[in-house]
């Protein structure tokens, strides 16, 4: 935890991003480090949290991290959490909560209230389209037999 905190404040004082670090570790060893990147690569999903995350798989060589655990300066935001889910990391550490992140600016409640509300009531109107079209995609993969799951 000690080292997700010194990259989220390295990060601001070397002003390449806003203040969020977070590591991935393996059988207690550092796998991967990554810091919010979201202003400096014009990448609104360059979190800390999904940059370690991406540099763990690359380095490990693998889309499961099984077996990891996550350390986060800060408590995840929706998107952050949902990419811990999917890579399958077994356990989360997180250093600030989600209100002290509200505090300085960063707000991620709205998000969360969104998912309760109908799809045309959400502040970016989500318009279901081409369902049946779209199920011939997953009724292909349903009917694979060599298929990798995740």
């Amino acid at each position: 935890m000690a080292r997700a905190i010194e990259l989220s404040r390295d990060n601001v004082l070397s002003g390449q991003g806003g203040p969020f670090g977070a590591v991935v570790v393996k059988d207690g060893s550092i796998v991967a480090e990554g810091v919010n990147r979201v202003t400096s690569s014009n990448d609104p999903t360059a979190h800390a949290e999904v940059v370690a995350i991406r540099e763990a798989c690359k380095k490990l060589g693998a889309f499961s991290l099984k077996g990891c655990e996550i350390y986060t300066s800060c408590e995840p935001c929706p998107m952050c959490l949902g990419a811990i889910y999917w890579a399958h990391i077994g356990r989360i550490y997180f250093g600030n909560v989600a209100a002290d992140a509200s505090e300085i600016g960063f707000d991620d409640s709205f998000i969360y209230r969104q998912f309760g509300l109908a799809f045309p009531e959400r502040s970016i109107p989500m318009v279901p389209m081409m369902r049946e079209e779209a199920l011939t995609a997953f009724r292909a993969w349903q009917e694979k037999p060599n298929k990798i799951l995740y």
